[in-house]
């Protein structure tokens, strides 16, 4: 019987070739988005799931409670010691310190490279606690002896050329010889891990002050801590017992920590610890829901629409005998084939597709995932939801047929029902739509308000420059004044990095004006020099910009530190002091410079402080002219290296740092521009599909309206009024949704754009005017006929 019913099934398919491809083809584009759209969120939940005991593995994190909460993927550099040594909750404690461009020589056939690398110093329990394995299977890895490292087969074939290269050494930092004892499979892309090279922990101390690890006041997310516990451990009672920890050895600091265990499972999935907002993914799967949902919609639609025309096959069956059930599972049937044939071009339409969707979100999802049992499975239930969802109401419909009705042809379209249900599915369609229009303009709005907006900083034509090696005041100012030097410079400036996008982040304790108590918020330090505020335009609102010196006497502040303080004017500041970083720099408060955004737009600006000392400085700013961009930075490159021979030149634009903050931001964008463009084409689709319908249903009243004086327009106008209708009706729901909906979004900024009315008038008004053009081609072309064809009788 089933063979049956596909075989009758494909002829009426074929009988009704237009709406049977609108059918496919929607339902193919719904199914190609949501076999993409699974991918990716199958790619980032199943992050580090390849460990042995993931359940046990976790990161220990700080919140930092002050004036607010802040949350570091990071503890004090005596955590793990402590951890280690006082408590009995783990079987082993590790840490991580990751370096930067790093420079490693390689000699190879004769002659050595020179490469600029990013390095993991890792303890040695730490390749105990997770699972990388070595190319030999072997998880028996060993750094515990200084000097020692282990690289990855990738990392191997570019350094050697080859991945037997146990034995083999580099030099690390033009000074020490590093064996490599081992190489690793290459770590799965699915991991936090996203390094190649692993060296001893006890080679740290000359590229950090975190090494020995006796300090409990700074926290920096270059270091990290993770622990394998002892099974059947309760997480609630491990961080109850840590609270201790502060009081013992941070008895008098206002920054209060505690501490906390990140499962490994989230570290990735956690936006507050820097990991990925969850929303992306709920976002990218409402996403899916919606197309699936539209394109259903269409089948629904038009099969509905079919069922007046199908009356008489269905009244033939029944007094054959067919019942009801039989009826049913007949169109049942066809859907399914529908649902078939589309989800087949839906898995090519993906494959297709997917080089260009992995350069967008910059993964590397294969078409191997396409074979896996789990990717088989979501096929089968995907294709059985839609085949159940798109064809069961239509299969009721049709199934209730009256026969007698039917075989005299006295049907009507009210008699078959579905008109109601698909003015309701079409309103759901727009609604979909019209949200996904507004989302596209508040989320670009958003981007364009964060990356246009009056930063407090100029970060046009700057380019930031390593400072390689730490230099003395006579080194720094020699190489600065050569820098200046060259043609098309105009401002020079050595700095802990720049205001906005900058890597490295350093808040410290504040004390102002010899209170007796520290303050109740931190300050971030920005060292610069004497050329800092010229460089990059930052302004002062009063006081004056401190001397040229090598070490902190006079410092900056900026106007949300006045706010802190409580000052009742900038100038009040000046003459103050203010002592910071645990109270060992002390200094004069001689300027106040204008708030700028340090950050991105979803962070608060903070208290700052700039002040000058060369042996912090570990980037040149430097200002250019646009004109000849490739020529000055080819003489740039020739002045920098005669300070850093043994350096890789490298530079970055600040306007690039700046707008790699909001690259979420710009994939959530591209994001809505594709997925709406392709939400609203499915619809317009299903519109074409049912105005045929319409149309045909009408030619008589159109030939009798033309015959009685009506034009194109008048008739046109006619069958668009119900459109227009549910767009408004449409309208007047997704405008409360999509306002509610992104006003929520927007609160994840602390500087964010409006909602303007305008965006909603945009996105009703495109959805009227696709709307118009997809009736008007079929309306036009049945109003232009004669009437005497359209009157006809056969």
């Amino acid at each position: 019987m089933f063979k049956n019913y596909l075989k009758i099934a494909w002829r009426n398919l074929i009988k009704r070739k237009v709406f049977t491809t609108i059918n496919i083809l929607g339902l193919a584009i719904g199914f190609g988005s949501a076999i993409l759209i699974y991918l990716f969120l199958s790619y980032h939940l199943s992050f580090d799931n390849f460990h042995h005991d993931k359940d046990r593995i976790y990161r220990m994190a700080t919140e930092e409670h002050m004036d607010n909460v802040d949350y570091s993927a990071s503890v004090p550099p005596a955590f793990a010691k402590v951890f280690r040594e006082n408590y009995a909750y783990a079987e082993k404690v590790a840490k991580i310190v990751d370096r930067e461009g790093l420079i490693i020589d390689v000699e190879r056939n004769g002659s050595v490279n020179k490469y600029s690398k990013d390095v993991i110093f890792a303890e040695e329990d730490f390749f105990k606690i997770f699972n990388f394995p070595l190319t030999n299977g072997d998880n028996a890895i060993s750094l515990s002896a200084p000097n020692t490292a282990v690289i990855t087969e990738s990392e191997a074939l570019e350094l050697f050329g080859s991945i037997e290269v146990v034995g083999e050494t580099f030099i690390l930092g033009n000074n020490e010889t590093i064996e490599i004892t081992g190489v690793l499979k290459d770590i799965p892309n699915t991991s936090f891990m996203d390094y190649d090279i692993f060296i001893s922990f006890e080679n740290l101390e000359e590229y950090s002050e975190f090494a020995h690890g006796e300090n409990w006041g700074g926290i920096t997310t270059n270091l990290q801590c993770f622990t394998l516990l002892k099974p059947n451990q309760d997480i609630a009672n491990i961080e109850t017992a840590l609270l201790e920890l502060p009081k013992e050895h941070r008895p008098n600091s206002k920054n209060t920590h505690i501490y906390k265990l990140q499962p490994l499972s989230e570290i990735h999935l956690n936006y507050e610890y820097g990991g990925l907002d969850p929303v992306f993914l709920i976002v990218f799967g409402i996403i899916g829901l919606f197309l699936i949902a539209i394109a259903c919609i269409n089948f629904i639609n038009i099969s509905t629409a079919q069922a007046f025309y199908r009356s008489k096959e269905i009244g033939i069956r029944k007094v054959l005998g067919s019942f009801k059930s039989h009826l049913f599972w007949q169109f049942l049937s066809e859907t399914f084939l529908i649902s078939l044939i589309a989800i087949v071009l839906g898995i090519v339409m993906a494959i297709l597709f997917l080089p260009a969707f992995n350069a967008l979100f910059e993964i590397q999802l294969t078409m191997e995932s396409l074979v896996s049992l789990r990717f088989i499975s979501f096929l089968l239930w995907l294709l059985v939801l839609v085949s159940l969802f798109s064809g069961s109401y239509p299969g009721i419909l049709l199934s209730r047929t009256v026969p007698i009705l039917a075989l005299k042809g006295k049907l009507n379209h009210n008699d078959t029902g579905g008109a109601t249900t698909r003015k309701v599915l079409v309103v759901a369609q727009f609604v979909i739509s019209i949200s996904l229009i507004v989302a596209t303009l508040v989320i670009s709005k958003q981007i364009e308000y964060a990356t246009k907006t009056d930063l407090g900083f100029d970060k046009e034509s700057i380019v930031m420059l390593e400072v390689a090696e730490t230099l003395d005041s006579e080194q720094f100012y020699g190489l600065k004044e050569r820098l200046k030097q060259v043609v098309g410079v105009q401002q020079v400036t050595g700095c802990l990095t720049s205001p906005g996008g900058g890597n490295t982040f350093w808040d410290t304790t504040v004390k102002y004006n010899n209170r007796p108590e520290r303050e109740e918020f931190s300050i971030s330090i920005k060292v610069g020099d004497e050329d800092y505020l010229n460089a990059f335009d930052i302004p002062l609102v009063a006081g004056r910009n401190f001397f040229k010196n090598d070490s902190i006497t006079e410092m900056l502040v900026n106007e949300k530190f006045a706010e802190k303080v409580g000052a009742s004017s900038v100038d009040e500041l000046l003459g103050k002091t203010l002592a910071v970083n645990g109270e060992r720099v002390e200094a004069t408060i001689v300027g106040v410079v204008k708030d700028f955004h340090d950050s991105s737009f979803t962070e608060e600006i903070k208290p700052v402080f700039i002040a000058p000392t060369v042996r912090w400085y570990n980037e040149l700013g430097i200002k250019i002219n646009h004109l000849n961009t490739a020529g000055t930075l080819t003489q740039l490159e020739k002045e920098w290296s005669q300070t850093f021979s043994n350096h890789i030149f490298d530079y970055r634009f600040l306007d690039e740092r700046v707008a790699e903050q909001y690259e979420t931001e710009q994939r959530y964008l591209s994001l809505s521009k594709v997925f709406s463009g392709l939400a609203i084409f499915i619809g317009c689709m299903g519109l074409y599909g049912l105005i045929l319908f319409f149309v045909g249903q009408r030619k008589k009243e159109v030939g009798i309206r033309k015959v009685l004086g009506s034009n194109v327009a008048d008739i046109l106008t006619l069958f668009s009024m119900d459109f227009l209708k549910l767009i408004l009706i449409a309208g007047a729901i997704a405008v409360p949704l999509a306002w509610y909906f992104m006003d929520i979004w927007l609160q994840g900024y602390t500087y964010r754009t409006e909602i303007h009315w305008w965006y909603f008038a945009i996105s009703i008004l495109a959805v009227l005017v696709l709307t118009l053009i997809t009736i008007s081609y079929q309306t036009i072309k049945v109003a232009m006929k004669s009437p005497v064809k359209s009157l006809r009788t056969e």
